[in-house]
């Protein structure tokens, strides 16, 4: 036998060597892969899936609307629940500060009486002529003003009422005057003292308010 015959020869034994070892040994195909149509991907797989179902029954979407129907509530009440907690934390705050900023209001209310004793004493020594008495008016004068400068000190201040127009919230009507000399309304004489502690009135003052005259007595006085 020529060369060329034997190499023909072996070239055909290697093929029915191969064929027959093919045929012993099956090749395994994925079973999801023989399901899916030529050229499809898993993604386009999944989606057909996806859409393939079932839409939700009237129960389910029942149920659903009920679900979000809580969920709102419970999310209103929350918000609600955060912002009591935070106006409970901010009226705490306040409270407190308001504790320590008029924590002497009680001490000075019963100071106030003896403020009064002493612009009294002053004004009956200012009107006598006896000159003994100078040396004491000299020195209630000097305790008065250290205990007005005190007072100032910690935020309290006087009510200038006279003048001004009646204010039910710092003023106090003692008395009304008929007059046709002032607006109605106008407070004519301040017979005690008004005072504040910062921003909260400590005592109104006592007044005496202008009201209009009757008409005959305006004739009378014209």
């Amino acid at each position: 036998m020529s060369r060329e015959g034997k190499e023909e020869k072996q070239k055909n034994n290697h093929i029915e060597i191969t064929n027959s070892k093919e045929k012993d040994n099956p090749i395994q195909v994925d079973p999801e892969l023989e399901s899916q149509a030529p050229g499809q991907t898993d993604e386009e797989s999944e989606t057909e899936e996806k859409e393939e179902l079932p839409p939700p029954t009237p129960e389910e979407l029942k149920e659903l609307r009920e679900q979000a129907t809580k969920a709102e509530e419970y999310y209103d009440r929350l918000k609600r629940q955060v912002a009591e907690a935070d106006n409970l934390r901010k009226r705490l705050a306040k409270e407190k500060q308001d504790a320590i900023r008029y924590a002497n209001e009680s001490l000075i209310l019963e100071l106030l009486p003896t403020m009064d004793s002493f612009e009294m004493a002053i004004n009956a020594a200012q009107k006598s002529d006896d000159n003994s008495i100078d040396s004491l008016k000299t020195g209630i004068e000097m305790i008065y003003t250290q205990i007005k400068r005190t007072l100032e000190e910690i935020g309290v201040t006087e009510i200038d009422a006279t003048g001004q127009t009646f204010d039910p919230s710092q003023h106090e009507a003692m008395s009304r005057m008929k007059t046709n000399k002032a607006k109605e309304g106008t407070v004519l004489e301040q017979t005690r003292k008004g005072y504040r502690l910062r921003d909260r009135l400590l005592r109104a003052a006592s007044v005496v308010v202008a009201i209009p005259p009757d008409d005959a007595e305006e004739e009378t006085e014209q």
